[in-house]
This record gives structure tokens, sequence and C-alpha cells, in this order.
């Protein structure tokens, strides 16, 4: 066993060695330094185990592959070609390259985020999206928090805490990630009130619950899942005429926060944010990162009187969204104003892709695979929380395996490991490549990485 010790080679000789020259350039002297010793560390708990002695060569590739493994950032840039649009698991909504570009401009230096250039006085962050948000929605104010979760905890804080907030039985779903709508509105301090039944409610349970106490009616749309069957829901328009009769306002939880109607390329209709505005809610509140398309944040519109009190609570702050974010969100709400979400915006490009662009796509990436991959007929999915159920006819690449070769799950994780890596999906032993969620300058790179994984 000591001769195996013996036969290690020293830190120096091993930093010394012409393959680290990259690293040696990149890296401080101290951190390779670390490197190496660690990997001696391990080469020496292996012999203190029984095991024979590390060669050089293997030492030296272990000092490159833990530069690899921890100097490379855990987040690392994937691309979709599951066919899931919004997922939620690899970061829902990629940005349109405008977006992309005013992130970037905002963090090379300075900005005025809250900063009034005209008079050199402090400014408010609110208004670099507020005054955009009011011409889509038609409402009278608006704001931005961090995601819509964090919109209705301080909708709920600053508007209903010590009082009632009446829900439809129904509608007290749990949001994702295990967090549920009643758990949020213990947290704000409301008292929920549960009304109807589970598949069932009218107008008429909103105005027999309401007390001295209630401050709100609370509408939750169901954007992950969906009852069918015997059921009814009392539409916004009743449940604004009974706030207003008596005194309260309603709080419109719409989730996805979409400001096209998807009917137009064959989905089921979703409620439009400028739609539950104009129907009368005091708020509403809906994601940035959705069909939205943008970057990840709780957007809330509606009464000025109402915003105005959101946006002085204590929570404001702590829920409020950083400048890169704020740009990101700009540039994709400008996209709207100007028309051109459809071209610019990558979620609305990807639902509104023809089948006939779709199926001259695949064949392409047919051909430049090879003989194992074929053209099938598939379904794109929404997903993300968005048009529950709902899908789009699409063309995939059926890629099977060799029959000596790896399985078809081995190929799927070869793919993850590629740099940058590809999401794919399995079924019926064929690996399914969706050209629907795979942006157009992201082709080169797929076909690289399937030619060499396949």
């Amino acid at each position: 066993m000591a001769d195996g010790y013996r036969a290690l080679p020293s830190v120096d000789r091993i930093l010394s060695d012409q393959r680290l020259g990259t690293l040696r350039q990149t890296l401080s002297h101290e951190a390779l330094v670390d490197l190496a010793r660690r990997e001696l560390e391990g080469a020496r708990a292996a012999i203190a185990a029984g095991a024979t002695t590390a060669s050089y060569d293997s030492l030296v590739e272990g000092v490159l592959r833990r530069a690899e493994e921890e100097w490379r950032p855990s987040l690392r840039r994937v691309i979709n070609a599951t066919g899931v649009i919004i997922h939620t698991n690899i970061g829902r909504a990629p940005l349109s390259k405008e977006a992309i570009a005013a992130v970037e401009m905002v963090s090379r230096g300075y900005s005025n985020l809250e900063f009034d250039l005209p008079s050199g006085g402090r400014g408010s962050r609110h208004r670099h999206v507020e005054e955009l948000l009011c011409r889509l929605a038609g409402a009278e104010a608006a704001m931005a928090v961090n995601n819509n979760a964090s919109a209705v905890l301080i909708g709920l804080s600053a508007l209903c805490q010590g009082r009632e907030v009446v829900i439809s039985r129904g509608q007290a779903v749990e949001i994702g990630g295990g967090f549920r709508i009643p758990d949020v509105m213990v947290q704000s301090g409301a008292r929920l009130v549960e009304v109807g039944t589970t598949n069932r409610t009218y107008a008429r349970d909103y105005e027999r619950s309401l007390t001295e106490s209630t401050a709100a009616l609370l509408r939750v749309h169901a954007s992950n899942f969906r009852v069918i069957g015997f059921t009814h829901q009392a539409t916004l328009e009743e449940m604004v005429e009974v706030a207003d009769r008596h005194g309260i306002f309603v709080l419109d939880d719409l989730g996805s926060g979409c400001l096209i109607d998807p009917t137009r390329f064959g989905l089921v209709a979703e409620p439009l944010v400028q739609e539950s505005v104009a129907a009368g809610a005091g708020v509403a509140c809906f994601s940035g990162d959705k069909l939205l398309g943008g970057p990840q944040a709780g957007l809330l519109v509606g009464k000025k009187a109402l915003i105005d009190r959101i946006k002085s609570h204590p929570l404001a702050r702590a829920v409020r969204i950083d400048k890169m974010t704020l740009a990101a969100l700009s540039a994709t709400l400008l996209h709207y104003l100007k028309g051109e979400a459809l071209a610019k915006i990558p979620v609305w490009q990807m639902i509104s892709t023809t089948q006939e662009a779709l199926a001259r796509r695949a064949q392409r990436w047919a051909e430049e695979i090879g003989p194992r991959a074929r053209v099938v007929d598939g379904e794109s999915a929404i997903g993300g929380g968005s048009l529950p159920g709902e899908t789009l006819p699409t063309k995939l690449v059926a890629i099977t395996p060799a029959g000596e070769g790896p399985s078809v799950d081995e190929l799927a994780r070869r793919l993850r490991m590629e740099d940058p890596a590809i999401l794919a999906r399995i079924d019926k032993n064929a690996l399914l490549l969706d050209p629907r969620t795979v942006l157009p300058d992201e082709d080169v790179e797929l076909l690289k990485a399937v030619q060499h994984v396949v």
C-alpha cells in the first residue's frame, strides 16, 4: 500500500501537464492547486480501500473533469424538442430577441430604474410597465411583482386582511409545487369562505354568503385542470354584479395571462385579461411567463384606488421585480402594442406555426439524421398551467434505436448530456423530436447533437 501512495505524482507535476494549459489561462493558481489536491485525495482514499494506484493520465483527466463539472454553471441551456410549449421544468416561455436585447442593455451598466430623467429626482420602477399594461388591458392602474402567486398574495394582504373572501369550492385549488389557494389566503390574513359545490356554484351562492366582514369575491381560473360534465360556475359578470350591489370588489386570478384569443388557432377559449377588466373586476392577476410569453412575473391590473393600496403595502418591496425582469417584460408588452406578438414572441410563434411549415422542417431533420429517422403525425401540448388538455397537431421526427445499439432510454439520456442539452420524448420505443418547440436558430445544434448520439 505504501508503494501505491509513493507512485502518485506530485501536485506540481500534474499542474505542469500541457493538457491543463487552457485551465492555467482561465483559473487562478490556487483554484488549480485545489482541484489537483482533491483529485489526489480521492486517489489516496481509493488506495486505502484496496484499489490499485490510479495512472498519471487518469489523474490529469480527473482534474480536467472536475474543472468541467465544478466550474460550469449549474443552470444550463436546453433545447426543447418535447413539443410542450410552456414547459414549467425548463423555464416556461422563452423570450423574444427584443426582450433579450433589453435585458442585456440594462444589465451592461446603469439604468433609470428608479430615476426620473426629466426632473433629475427619484422615480418609480412601476412606471416602466404600468402605462403599457393599462393600455393593453384597458385598466386604470397596474403593477408588476415577481410571480402570480405573489400577485394574489399581496392583493389579498393589502385589500382583504382580517376580512372574509368568498370563493367557489371548485376553485380552492392547488396552483403547483404544493402551493394551494387556501394556504395563500391564510398567509395573507384573509379568511376563506367556500360556497357552492365542487362542480356547481351560482351567483346566488355568493350573495347568500356575504356578511359585514366580507371584503371581496375571488375567482380562480382553472388554468391547469378541467372539470367536465355536470358543471356550472357563475360568470365574472354575475360575480361583479353581486359585488357592486354590496360595495365590495372581485379579485380575478386569471393564471395564464392571455391577451390573444387562442380560439383563432383551434384551441378552447381562455379568459382574456382585457375581458376581465371590461367586466368590472376590481383587480385581475396573471402571469408574465405563460401565455403572455415574457419573463417570470406577476401582473396586477384594475381600479386605481385598489392598485394604489397594493403598491403602498409593505409586501410590495418584498415581492418587487428587478431591472432585468422589467426590461424583458416591457419589451414583451411592446410586441402586443405594436401588433407583432405572433411574429416576435416565441410562445405565439410556436402556437401559430402552420402544419405545412412543421412538415417541411421535420422532413429536413429526418433526411439529415439518416435512415433511422422518419416523419410521423403527433400532438404538441400548450403546457405550463395553460389551456389544460389542449393540444395542437404537429409533425414529429421519430428515431428508432438500432437493434444492437443503445436503447431509446439511453439515447434520450445521452441527448440530455449534450451541450446544449436536448430534451426529447419517448413513445412506443421511438425517440420523438417536435420541431414546434425548437427555435429556428437551434436547428444546427440540435441536428449535430442528434447525429452524434444516434
